[in-house]
């Protein structure tokens, strides 16, 4: 099985300047092992089970609400049996589709 989980963890209550916290939760997906990637908007980890990528989410928000006390967390999830790489193929796929 394969599990994406795109995810955003924000701040609250800590002015607009959260870069620096945001960043903790990013290197605790970074150091999980787990492919990942981060955009402007999201950071969407894969992994082979639900519960091992729920506990990167669920630490990651945790590093921030240490540091804050309140976080938002917005989630969207893709579980699919049979399937490795899609981190990737996803992508690739559209850009296929996208060459001249």
């Amino acid at each position: 099985m394969s599990v994406l989980v795109a995810f955003s963890v924000t701040p609250i209550g800590v002015g607009e300047d959260v870069g620096e916290l945001v960043a903790e939760a990013v290197r605790v997906v970074r150091a999980s092992g787990l492919p990942n990637r981060t955009d402007a908007m999201f950071t969407t980890v894969e992994g082979e089970t639900w519960d091992e990528v729920m506990a990167v989410v669920r630490d990651a928000v945790a590093v921030v609400e240490a540091r804050c006390g309140r976080v938002s967390l917005v989630l969207k999830a893709d579980i699919r049996a049979g399937q490795d790489g899609r981190l990737d193929a996803k992508v690739a796929t559209v850009e296929r589709h996208l060459a001249p």
